[in-house]
Parts: C-alpha cells; sequence; structure tokens
C-alpha cells in the first residue's frame, strides 16, 4: 500500500513560534511537535554543511514511528562541484551520519542550480555513484576522507535497505525526453517542483515513488496555497497513490510561516 509523506522544508523556523509551535513550547521540543502533525520532513541543513550522527540520531528519536526524513544532498556536490570528481564528497557525505536515520531515511534529494543544463554524459556518471541500498553507502562511506574525523564517521547501517534519490532541475533543459528516459533508466525520481514559475515544473514519472517540493504558489518562498490548490495537490497526490507510488510533498513556502499550515491541510484532505 502506498502512502503519502506530507512535510516541510526544515522545521526551524523563528517565525513558526508562537504560530504553528505554541507559545513556550521549547525549541528542543520543536521536531516533536512537528511529528505529531505532520508525516515527514527534509532535512536541509545537510545540504549547507556536513552534519553529525549524533544529530541524525536525535532526529530519528524525536519523532514517531513512521515519521520520515528526506536528507538533502551537499551544495557542495551539486552547485560547488557541480557533479564532477565527487565520489569523495559523496563518502564524506554518508559518513556524516545519515545512515543513523534507520528506518526513518527517505529519499536522497539533489537538488540541481538552475544554472546546469541537462549533460546526459555527466548525469550517467553522478548517477553511477550513488549508492542504491543502505549497505553500499556505509561501504562508500568508509571511503570518506579527513573532512569527516574517524572518531565521527558512520559507515554501517542497522539494517540492508533500498535506497531512493530523487533529483530537483532548475533548468528547462531537463522537461525533455532524453531527460526522462535517462532518469527512468536510472531509477531517479523526477521532483516536481512548484515555483511561481521560478524554475520549470517537470512533471515526469520516472520511478517507482513520486516528490513535489512546493516552494510558493503566487511568490517564491512565501504566502499560502489557497484552499482550492490544495484540493488539486490533494487530488493528485491520490492519483500517484492509486498507481501504488509513494507520495513525498513538501511546502517549502516558510518565510511567512504558512509551510506546516499548508503541510496539514493536505495531510487533512487525504485522511
Amino acid at each position: 500500500m502506498a502512502h503519502p509523506y506530507i512535510g516541510v522544508s526544515g522545521w526551524r523556523y523563528r517565525n513558526w513560534r508562537g504560530d504553528f509551535y505554541p507559545r513556550g513550547l521549547r525549541q528542543a521540543d520543536e521536531l516533536a511537535y512537528l511529528g505529531e502533525h505532520l508525516t515527514s520532513a527534509e532535512v536541509n541543513g545537510s545540504f549547507y554543511s556536513l552534519q553529525r550522527p549524533s544529530s541524525y540520531r536525535s532526529w530519528r528519536e524525536a519523532v514517531p514511528e513512521g515519521f520520515v526524513f528526506a536528507v538533502k544532498g551537499g551544495r557542495f556536490i551539486t552547485h560547488l562541484k557541480q557533479l564532477r570528481g565527487v565520489e569523495t564528497a559523496l563518502a564524506n557525505f554518508f559518513a556524516s551520519g545519515v545512515l543513523a536515520l534507520g528506518s526513518s531515511l527517505g529519499p536522497l534529494l539533489w537538488q540541481f542550480p538552475a544554472r546546469m543544463a541537462f549533460d546526459a554524459a555527466l548525469l550517467e556518471e553522478f548517477f553511477a555513484l550513488l549508492p542504491r541500498s543502505t549497505a553500499a553507502a556505509g561501504a562508500l562511506a568508509a571511503r570518506h576522507d579527513e573532512k569527516v574525523p574517524e572518531d565521527r564517521a558512520l559507515t554501517t547501517a542497522e539494517a540492508d535497505v533500498p535506497l531512493l534519490h530523487a533529483v530537483e532541475p532548475r533548468h528547462a533543459s531537463f522537461d525533455s525526453p532524453e531527460a526522462r528516459a535517462l532518469f527512468a533508466r536510472h531509477g531517479i525520481c523526477t521532483v516536481l517542483s512548484d515555483s511561481a514559475g521560478t524554475w520549470p515544473a517537470v512533471d515526469a514519472d520516472t520511478a517507482g515513488f513520486r516528490y513535489a517540493r512546493l516552494h510558493g504558489e503566487t511568490a517564491l518562498y512565501r504566502g499560502g496555497y489557497a484552499e482550492e490548490s490544495l484540493d488539486g495537490w490533494a487530488e493528485r497526490v491520490r492519483t500517484w497513490l492509486a498507481a501504488a507510488q509513494d507520495a513525498y510533498v513538501y511546502f517549502d513556502n516558510d518565510a511567512d510561516g504558512r509551510a506546516p499550515h499548508d503541510a496539514a491541510a493536505l495531510l487533512a484532505r487525504l485522511a
């Protein structure tokens, strides 16, 4: 049976306090509160820097069974190196503690910069490096360098399970039959991005699950989604679920504090 994993992109936002988060709630308890109301969240900090196993463990311990984290791949890999020569960087990323999420680990999200055009040869090389199981991720993590100290590296998983990968392209050249075919051949999910027209919305079924990032309906990262828009997204998610595909949907319109409210509203429509 397919499941809807509905949540937000990150969860530590000052303007959520006293609004979505009740006034007086300790910052240390915010993720637990989020876990009571939503079913998933994207780990955003991993995009900016390597995290620690202790952080991933604490996040897992804060949420109920069945809650899932999508983990955003490092911008060092996608934006600075632009996928070239990234085997060691990937090893460092996985050694930094991702596997500590255990059964709460969902898809790995790779957000490409808007300047990155479709390059079949480059993507073939990058996709071939991505581990497709937690055991393979552990083996790759063991090849980390000094950026992840040995006493802080996690190179084993508690169970060997498949790993899912999703790519959010932000260049129009990815909206093509060639790109769809390459993603499908490697089983990479194409992220459907709603960004008030800022980036292309590539709606392509290229893996056994679906992934959407809702950055804002009328303005990037701002405002809320209208009731009829949420109805439309609920219908879209139901279509994915009916096709036996898990659906991962994350609201990133956090600037005005609407993301968690919209996520809860969408989840309620799917109840």
